[in-house]
């Protein structure tokens, strides 16, 4: 279970990875963030941004046209 959700849903890139980097922001080190997405784009998007901000990408998954990413914060 993830200490937040961010529901990104219905916003294209780059907000989903925007709205992500501030939630981020707010939380420590260790902390999980659920984040909900809509946009294809996102699954790239955001294998890329965790790559480049060092936080980690624990899982992804889609159903019914709807992603969920869980992201620890580094």
């Amino acid at each position: 279970m993830a200490d937040q959700t961010l529901d990104a849903r219905m916003f294209n890139c780059p907000e989903p990875i925007i709205r992500t980097g501030r939630a981020l922001a707010a939380m420590t080190a260790g902390q999980t963030l659920q984040v909900l997405a809509t946009d294809p784009g996102a699954v790239l998007d955001f294998q890329a941004y965790c790559r480049i901000s060092g936080n980690e990408l624990i899982g992804m998954d889609e159903a019914a046209g709807e992603y969920r990413f869980l992201i620890r914060k580094a």
